[in-house]
């Protein structure tokens, strides 16, 4: 083996660990190291979308949020986590009804923009008009964009560009990051 061969090895252990670690770690794991007290700050650099709607910002202390918020919510919503893929029941939700913020209670996405991509993760093609801010992540060195809530400002997860017409857009969703809200029959 010579050293490019060597190198360009450990370089993928090194990226391949940072992904593992950035995308397995545990909400004990995060909340561990999370040594911050203003939880405000991750979201000063959110653009929101179009917003025809008046929607009153949310802001509460990161103690506030730890109260109201289970651990793996908390982990999600306000340290940027991600949930294992297939663990959330809402990946399977196949009743018409509104997904909301799990934080905030807003309301994201309906059943209409839903679509199975196969994921592990819900999926919509587009989101309600003006509910979501975005901006741009590093965290797996290439450049995602991540979407959250425009009221709370909680994380909610990335948007790509693979999903189907009409926008041909992928919103991927934490489902802790929701709740779902039936339609009345």
């Amino acid at each position: 083996m010579n050293r490019r061969t060597l190198l360009s090895i450990s370089a993928l252990g090194l990226a391949g660990g940072s992904i593992a670690g950035t995308i397995l770690l545990t909400p004990e794991q995060s909340l561990a190291n999370d040594t911050s007290d203003n939880d405000t700050a991750m979201n000063n650099d959110l653009t929101l979308d179009p917003n025809p709607i008046s929607i009153e910002r949310l802001e509460l202390s990161k103690a506030e949020w730890k109260e109201r918020l289970s651990d793996e919510a908390f982990y999600v919503l306000r340290s940027e986590g991600t949930e294992r893929p297939f663990t959330s029941d809402l990946n399977d939700e196949k009743r018409n009804g509104e997904y909301a913020c799990a934080g905030c209670g807003l309301v994201l996405f309906t059943s209409e923009q839903k679509f199975d991509s196969g994921t592990g993760w819900p999926s919509f093609f587009d989101t309600v008009e003006g509910r979501v801010g975005t901006k741009r992540d590093f965290k797996l060195i290439l450049p995602r964009t991540e979407y959250h809530c425009a009221r709370c400002g909680g994380h909610q997860g990335h948007v790509f560009n693979d999903g189907p017409s009409p926008t041909n857009l992928r919103y991927c969703n934490n489902g802790v990051a929701l709740k779902f809200i039936p339609a009345e029959t």
